[in-house]
Formats: structure tokens, C-alpha cells, sequence
């Protein structure tokens, strides 16, 4: 067991990255979970309207964190090599590629918007809700929405940088603001609380863009105020230059990487539109388990970018063998907390819904899709795991078979062929979806095993 347990200077150093990131993501998911609580007192048709943004929306995130992360391997490599200037390039690539992005997405959004909702709007066998209110209302959230993508696309370049060099506490703080800026505006413009309007879905769309300009305006104001610490804000913007060495570098490994997030997230959507043909209700459902969740994911996501950085930093200066044995330390750590963690949600399953002001048949769906997530979340944790792994060691080109990939031949074709062409229930359908990662996790345990991904890709 000694190859899996870490002693407890290990386990400090994780936690000292880790808990940062913890308490960001567990904010961020709370008061998500409250955001969604208060929409869904507006009613089915809100709650689903905003549901279907945050999806699409999500897509955007997603592709956003894919541009970014091809970058990020070299950034935590460079910090790791003590090479500043690299640092600093990688950071100016993510802003320009980060920008290209951003007016990408607006084009689509404001061009096809309305026909992407419609995709997700159907009577199915489940019933539940009127259309044309929940197609209104996502309309509406949308259009504010929009307004938000240029913030939030800055603040995760410097998040990202800010980790890659150690750093945690500033992005934490920055989002902590941030969320309660949004909770608040949310409270005050859904329902128009101490003199404000009541503009429903509109005022939680207006909460959420302040929200990311005032998080992009502290981290950027808090990063440069402390230009001794952060040596690669130093003379960050008095030029624009990046070597073309290290833009072909970068573009070759964050390539498959962009396509990747891309392919995942389009592939996830796909698979929430397949559901979705089985009624207004499963949708809702979906919504509120996928919210509460994320809540309990929290470990998962944020282990993910631990691994990411301190792999990325032993292989980065060298020390193959260390990295190797704390990957598999922290993959360990990550499986055995989710658990845990799952079985945890599962016993709270049958209550959480209680909390939203829908149908009982909503709830009961919410409650049967927690039960099977919280199962399955064990398998997910390691599935997560592995691809950040070999994504640490710049094996792009496999992360996008492993995770992209698989969503397209394997999972997406499940949920399309179960909930269209057959009648089994919609439970059974998110069940059999779910178990399809074991299969994943058989690939991972192979590539990992294999050590191929213990590269050092910087050159020094």
C-alpha cells in the first residue's frame, strides 16, 4: 500500500494546493445550487429555459478551458524549469486564442440561439410544461448572458497561470467575491427585492454577467498589484510577442486538446438533448441532479488541476520517477474519497429534491438521476484522473481519444439510439450511459500502467 499512500508531508503539499481550489468550486457550486433554487421558484418553464442556456453556455466554458489548457501544460512545465519568459508566453497565447473564441461563440449564440433551445424542447413520453413559455424565457436569459463571455474567458487565463505557478489563494478570493455578488443581484433582480425590478430569469441573467466582470476585475487588479510575486505579469502587456517556436509548440499540443474540449462538450450537450426528447420534466429533472452534483464534485474537478500541476512540474524539471509515483498516490487519493463522497449523495438523494418548488414526478426523476450519478462517481473520479495524467505529460493526441472520442462512438450513440428508438425508461437509459465509462476506465488503467505519458515535453 506504500505505493499508494503518500506520507504526511505529501499529503500537505497536496492540501495546500488542494483546499484553495476546493472552497473556489465549493462556493462557486452552492450558490449555484441557490441560483438554481430561485429561478425554480419562478416556475418548470424558468427553471428549464436556464437550464438549456447553462448548457449551451457550457459548451463555451468548456471550449474556452480547451483553448487554455494546451498552454497551461507548457506553463506549469515552464514555472516548473523557472523560465518566467516562457511562462509569459504561454500566458499571451491563451488571451489570443482565448479572444477568438469569445467572438466565435457570440456569432453562433446570437445567430442560431433560438434554434439551438428548440432542440432541447420536446412533449416526450414524460410530459410536463409549457414550450413556448420555457423557449421565452431561455431567449431572454441568453440574450443578457452573452455579455459575459469575454470576462469570464479573461479571468480563467489568469486563474490558470496564477496555478500553474503555485498560486491558489488569489483565484479562490476572486471567485468568493464574485459569487457573492452574483447571490445577492440574484436575490434583488429575480424577485425584486429592496427596490429593484422583478425581472425573473433576465435579473439572474444580469447578476451572473456582473458577477464575472467584477471576478476578472480583481484578479487582474490583484495579479499585477503583486508583479514581484507574479514575475510573468512583469512587462506582460508592453509587448504581444511570442517566440513562433513556442506558438507551433503550444498549437501542436493544444490542438488536439482544443478539439477535444470542443468535441466532449458539443457530445455532452448531444447526450442532454437525447434525454431530453422524453419530456419538459426530464429535462428539469436533469437540471437540478446535474446542480447538485456538480456540488459534490467539487474534489473531483479540483484534483484534476492538482494533478495537472504538480505532475506537470516533476516532469518539467525532470524527475520522471517522482512523478510517476505521485500520480498514482493521487489518483488513489481521488478514487477512494469519491467513495465516500458517493455514497454519501446517495443517501441524501431522496431529500435534496425537496427543496425545489416543482412537480413530484421532477423530484422523483431528480432523486433516481442523483442515485445512479453517486454510484458511478468512483469511476468518473479515476476516468478524470487518467485523462489529466496524460494530459500533464503533453499526450494530447490520446486524451482526445480517451475522453472525446469515447463520447462519440460509445456514450452519445447509447443515449440517441436508448431514448429514441426504445421504451425503456429514462432511468434505465442514464444508467446504462453511466456504465458505459467502465469501459473508459479499462483504457486508462492500461495507459497508465504503460508510463507513456511520463514526458518531459519543455526540452530541458
Amino acid at each position: 500500500m506504500k505505493k499508494y499512500i503518500g506520507d504526511k508531508a505529501f499529503y500537505k503539499m497536496v492540501l495546500v494546493l488542494l483546499i484553495p481550489m476546493v472552497i473556489q468550486q465549493g462556493i462557486t457550486n452552492f450558490v449555484n445550487l441557490l441560483d438554481n433554487i430561485m429561478v425554480g421558484r419562478l416556475g418548470t418553464e424558468s427553471m428549464s429555459g436556464v437550464a438549456i442556456i447553462n448548457q449551451l453556455i457550457l459548451v463555451f466554458n468548456i471550449t474556452i478551458f480547451g483553448c487554455i489548457s494546451g498552454a497551461s501544460i507548457y506553463g506549469a512545465q515552464f514555472f516548473g524549469n523557472k523560465n518566467h519568459d516562457g511562462v509569459r508566453y504561454a500566458f499571451r497565447f491563451k488571451l489570443y486564442l482565448g479572444t477568438i473564441i469569445c467572438f466565435i461563440a457570440a456569432i453562433i449564440f446570437s445567430v442560431w440561439g433560438e434554434s439551438l433551445i428548440k432542440l432541447y424542447l420536446s412533449e416526450g413520453i414524460d410530459g410536463g410544461g409549457n414550450l413556448l413559455l420555457t423557449l421565452s424565457e431561455a431567449k431572454s436569459y441568453l440574450k443578457i448572458t452573452l455579455w459575459g463571455l469575454i470576462p469570464f474567458m479573461v479571468s480563467q487565463c489568469y486563474f490558470t497561470t496564477l496555478r500553474e505557478t503555485g498560486e491558489t489563494v488569489a483565484p479562490m478570493i476572486a471567485s468568493s467575491i464574485a459569487i457573492l455578488v452574483n447571490l445577492v443581484f440574484n436575490y434583488f433582480l429575480i424577485f425584486g427585492t429592496f427596490g429593484f425590478p422583478a425581472l425573473g430569469v433576465r435579473g439572474a441573467a444580469i447578476a451572473t454577467v456582473l458577477s464575472k466582470y467584477v471576478e476578472a476585475c480583481y484578479v487582474i487588479f490583484r495579479t499585477h498589484k503583486n508583479s514581484d510575486k507574479f514575475i510573468f505579469v512583469q512587462n506582460l502587456y508592453a509587448s504581444f510577442h511570442i517566440p513562433i517556436d513556442i506558438i507551433k509548440k503550444i498549437a501542436i499540443t493544444g490542438a488536439p486538446l482544443l478539439m477535444n474540449e470542443v468535441l466532449w462538450s458539443v457530445g455532452m450537450a448531444a447526450i442532454t438533448q437525447s434525454y431530453s426528447v422524453r419530456g419538459l420534466n426530464v429535462m428539469a429533472a436533469l437540471n437540478i441532479s446535474s446542480t447538485v452534483s456538480n456540488l459534490f464534485m467539487i474534489v473531483f474537478f479540483a484534483m484534476g488541476g492538482a494533478i495537472s500541476i504538480l505532475v506537470g512540474r516533476e516532469l518539467g524539471a525532470g524527475n520522471i520517477d517522482k512523478a510517476k509515483d505521485m500520480d498514482r498516490k493521487l489518483i488513489f487519493f481521488n478514487v477512494s474519497m469519491y467513495v465516500v463522497i458517493g455514497a454519501l449523495l446517495a443517501s441524501l438523494a431522496p431529500f435534496i429534491p425537496m427543496i425545489y418548488n416543482t412537480e413530484d414526478s421532477v423530484r422523483n426523476l431528480a432523486t433516481q438521476f442523483l442515485i445512479v450519478y453517486a454510484a458511478a462517481m468512483p469511476l468518473f473520479a479515476f476516468n478524470h484522473s487518467t485523462y489529466f495524467t496524460m494530459r500533464s505529460g503533453g499526450k494530447t493526441i490520446i486524451t482526445f481519444l480517451f475522453d472525446s472520442v469515447f463520447v462519440w462512438i460509445i456514450s452519445l450513440p447509447l443515449a440517441f439510439t436508448l431514448s429514441r428508438y426504445t421504451a425503456i425508461n429514462i432511468i434505465a437509459v442514464y444508467l446504462i450511459v453511466q456504465c458505459s465509462e467502465s469501459i473508459k476506465a479499462v483504457i486508462g488503467a492500461f495507459l497508465l500502467k504503460s508510463g507513456i505519458w511520463a514526458k518531459n515535453i519543455i526540452g530541458k
